[in-house]
């Protein structure tokens, strides 16, 4: 099919293209078949083609696209119909739906929702009563269509009427005016609902399509005290199997809806409902049955999630709620490891967060009341979490799958998240309570205690030890003390104390005695490439809290990190972490200290440089040379002498700082020595802008950590930007020219060379592009974001700095011209608001130039679009000229104009913007 022959769209050519779609194997032709199929679709021919698509002689693919072809008539172009024919075409698909209760049921559905999209767009005026209409044409006896099939038809036709709602395109006044109609129309619907679920001899298919009708009228907020019986008649349901999902799911959609808070008295009704459920619940978690659990727990967590503050307030019900509360923490601690054995407690770690802030909430003399009973409960949800939390046996977790494994993980880290959150609750009694019990656990003396036990408990500490000041808390002293009579004989075990540990370092800063009890477990992980990670980070959160504390250490750190890089223990991103770890650990040491480590660290790298330095590139000394420069850029990011005190903390006493430093920075010294081999590194890998990057890196971190301590090597890093910037043109040198530019521009002994670096770049840059206005037009966000900035900065000046004057006096139309034709529709309609300040810019400031150069740009014909009349533009002229004070109003009627443009104004796009 050509999609260029557009006019010829005739039954037999769609019956053709549907064919090419269905069965042609040619990937090309479906495509091209898919194409002019939908142009068909939305065509004036589609009127007459698509009743003949439904006859009854043709097959169901033809006819669904007859019956979509008539949906997407009615919903889309509902302005061209019209309305002395839509009793018409109410009147032929009544007759198609009743023809199709008992035919092909894809089509049927299509036919309702052409049905359901006709009535919303004549609701209410055109079709008062739509809905009782319905049911009343499907309730009538006659015709072939037997009652059952007719009763489906109905409910199917029922059900997608709201959700036609959801999605339909209509305008908001519209919306608001057919929402409160099919509101009203809910009398019809109920009591055929009603009647059809109790009748003894409704067949479940028809019972399960009464739920389905529910689940999908709730959405349009019926008030839940008038499907009260519906519920009521949904719990009934879960006693059968085939109908348990979809009463589930009516259930579920009924109690979440917002309004059905107002509708206490239900609420408090539906309570014992939910709790008669945990008998059922109980068999389907013993007969290992997770759906039902799953689905039961749904329930209940929905009940308790949605209106935990409404139920807290019948103070009169108050134990009917914790019944509920304690069936919710059944499902929490409902046996099996997650996700291999159950997938129903992590349903239901929010409700515990909304019971806690609707409790936190109450005035103290009413939450003191609540706290009496919910404290205890708090800490049980405790002792179930880290049971939860536990690892299985190493037998059963080798079994897992990876990604069952990973999900593992990410359901740790939710307990994680709700224990801290506990912990504002139960504060300080909660850190003694995992104190006693691992103490308990590690002084027992019987051989029962599993690693698993030991870890959870561990978990628990490290939860709210890493985001709450446990400073003052009086068991950390204790805990420090418990960890190294652990007995580390599994890597998850090891990894959560190194993880504990790090989640204690500011507390550690603040004890330095107890560093000696922790730290060479640390370093003797640090070996362990199966605890990469969790050691590394741990070494590198010490390092960077005790800095000042670990002198005494630092030759034992130094070396044992040197031995591991040495022997590659780690990955590449660990091996960064470490040198950022030791950079933290030199910052606190006397400068020959610190050269002196420095050199004995650095020495062997710089050796294998200058090494790949004269071998002729190829891949594999690529990805050496970036790892060690790499290196050098993250020990350069940490290594900073200058922030002793401010870094030590205010707690810190003063005799912890270091005396002041003299002569050169460190970095500055070991940056000088390796210069010229840097040099020699990019001469030969110049064209790799991963070379480049990782160069301009350790320049980057370095200017960023010393600021105007890197004074020394500005005109020599200048001078060999500009050479790297002159032969081929790189953004991360760009990036690094910046920096430079903002930290030293304003120094007069600096300005020399950054000047001429700035020049440089500039006019490069310039060659490469032509003009500035370019930047305007390129396809990248960011990219016209900054070019925006950069011009409303500029425009602001013209003023003051006379060349910018003269180079808009001759080039401003020009920067006009690029503005009107992204807001004519060639950028994207998000950066609008960026064109807009550009525009109110020279506005502000050349308000005499703007008015001649909108008058001589706008003149030309079908400029910036061809869909704007003069009269349009005309008005656009005269709006953006009268505003020189109100940017937002400048944002709107730019906003406004490029819908215009665009021939989107008044869609349903254009609302969304």
């Amino acid at each position: 099919m050509d999609p260029d022959t557009a006019a010829d769209f005739t039954v037999e050519n769609v019956e053709k293209a549907l064919h090419q779609l269905y069965y042609d194997p040619n990937i090309e032709n479906k495509n091209l078949a898919q194409k002019w199929l939908m142009q068909a679709q939305v065509s004036p021919q589609a009127w007459q083609f698509c009743w003949v698509l439904l006859r009854p002689e043709k097959v169901p693919e033809i006819q669904y696209f007859g019956a979509s072809a008539l949906h997407t008539k009615i919903s889309r172009y509902w302005g061209d119909i019209p309305a002395e024919q839509y009793d018409t075409l109410k009147t032929q698909l009544f007759s198609q739906i009743a023809r199709f209760a008992s035919g092909s049921k894809i089509v049927l559905t299509r036919l309702c929702v052409a049905l359901a999209s006709l009535a919303l767009n004549m609701m209410p005026e055109a079709w008062p009563g739509a809905v009782s209409e319905m049911v009343r044409m499907f309730q009538e006896e006659g015709g072939e269509v037997d009652g059952r099939a007719r009763c489906l038809a109905l409910l199917e036709l029922l059900t997608v009427l709201p959700e036609e709602f959801q999605t339909s395109r209509l305008p908001q006044y519209r919306k608001g005016q057919v929402r409160g109609a099919l509101g009203r129309e809910w009398t019809a619907v109920y009591p055929l609902l009603q009647q059809l679920l109790r009748q003894p001899d409704s067949p479940p298919l028809v019972k399960a399509r009464v739920l389905k009708c529910l689940s999908s009228w709730v959405l349009l907020d019926v008030p839940l005290n008038e499907s009260e019986g519906l519920v009521e008649a949904s719990f009934t349901a879960l006693a059968d199997p085939e109908l348990f999902d979809t009463a589930v799911e009516a259930i579920v959609n009924t109690i979440s809806q917002p309004d059905s808070q107002r509708y206490v008295n239900t609420l408090l009704k539906l309570v014992p409902q939910v709790l008669q459920l945990q008998e059922q619940l109980r068999d389907a978690v013993q007969n290992g049955d997770m759906e039902t659990s799953h689905g039961i727990c749904r329930i209940a967590v929905s009940l308790g999630e949605n209106h935990s503050r409404a139920l807290l307030e019948q103070v009169e019900h108050w134990q009917s709620f914790l019944a509920l509360v304690n069936m919710i923490m059944f499902c929490t601690g409902i046996p099996g490891h997650y996700p291999v054995n159950e997938t129903t407690s992590s349903l239901t770690l929010t409700f515990w967060y909304t019971l806690q802030d609707d409790i936190m909430s109450f005035e103290a003399e009413k939450q003191a009341v609540y706290l009496q009973v919910y404290r205890p409960v708090y800490f049980q949800l405790v002792d179930v979490l880290l049971h939860k939390a536990q690892f299985p046996t190493d037998e059963e977790y080798a079994s897992w799958s990876s990604d069952e494994k990973e999900q593992f993980r990410i359901y740790r880290v939710d307990i994680s998240d709700t224990l801290m959150y506990v912990y504002e609750m139960l504060g300080a009694e909660l850190l003694s309570n995992l104190y006693d019990k691992l103490g308990r656990l590690l002084t027992n003396t019987e051989p029962t205690t599993t690693w698993q036990h030991t870890e959870a408990l561990l978990y628990g500490f490290q939860s709210i030890a890493e985001t709450i000041d446990v400073n003052y808390s009086d068991v950390i002293p204790g805990l420090i003390g418990l960890i190294p009579r652990i007995n580390i004989n599994n890597v998850q075990l090891a990894d959560t104390v190194m993880f504990t540990i790090g989640a204690l370092a500011e507390w550690l800063a603040d004890h330095p005695v107890m560093l000696s009890s922790v730290l060479p477990l640390v370093l003797q992980a640090l070996g362990n490439p199966d605890l990469s990670v969790s050691s590394v980070s741990t070494l590198k959160k010490i390092c960077r809290e005790c800095k000042y504390d670990l002198p005494p250490y630092a030759n034992n750190i130094v070396a044992v990190s040197q031995e591991v890089l040495i022997k590659q223990i780690h990955k590449t991103s660990q091996c960064m972490w470490l040198m950022q770890a030791l950079g933290f650990l030199l910052s606190a040491l006397p400068v020959e200290e610190i050269l002196r480590n420095l050199h004995s660290l650095i020495t062997p790298y710089i050796q294998q440089l200058e090494k790949l330095a004269g071998e002729t590139p190829n891949p594999s000394n690529k990805l050496a040379i970036i790892h060690i420069l790499g290196l050098l850029s993250n020990l350069f990011t940490t290594l900073d002498i200058t922030k002793q005190e401010e870094e030590s903390g205010e707690n810190a006493p003063p005799i912890k700082s270091v005396p002041p430093q003299t002569g050169p920075n460190p970095v500055v010294v070991v940056l000088q020595q390796v210069f010229a081999l840097i040099q020699t590194v990019l001469s030969k890998w110049l064209n790799d802008s991963q070379v480049v990057e990782a160069v301009c890196a350790i320049f980057e971190k370095s200017v960023k950590t010393l600021l105007h301590d890197f004074a020394p090597m500005v005109s020599q890093l200048s001078e060999m930007l500009g050479q790297m910037y002159s032969t081929i043109p790189q953004a991360s040198a760009l990036d690094l020219t910046r920096q430079m530019v903002h930290i030293f521009a304003s120094e007069t002994n600096h300005f020399p060379p950054i000047k001429a670096l700035f020049e440089l770049v500039t006019s490069v840059t310039l060659t490469i592009f032509q003009q500035g206005v370019l930047s305007l037009k390129f396809p990248e966000g960011p990219t016209v974001k900054s070019t925006c900035f950069f011009f409303t900065e500029l425009i602001a000046h013209c003023a003051d700095v006379p060349p910018v004057g003269q180079v808009l006096q001759e080039d401003g139309k020009l920067l006009l011209l690029a503005v009107l034709e992204a807001i004519g529709g060639q950028s994207s309609r998000s950066l609008m608001d960026q064109f807009a300040e550009v525009l109110f810019c020279l506005n502000k400031h050349c308000f005499a130039l703007l008015t001649v150069w909108l008058k001589e740009a706008l003149r030309s014909p079908g400029f910036p679009s061809s869909r704007v009349s003069d009269e349009q533009k005309d008005t656009f002229s005269q709006q953006v000229l009268r505003e020189r004070v109100n940017k937002r109003r400048v944002k709107d009627i730019v906003k406004e104009f490029t819908l215009v443009c665009r021939g989107l104004h008044g869609t349903e796009y254009a609302a969304d913007y």
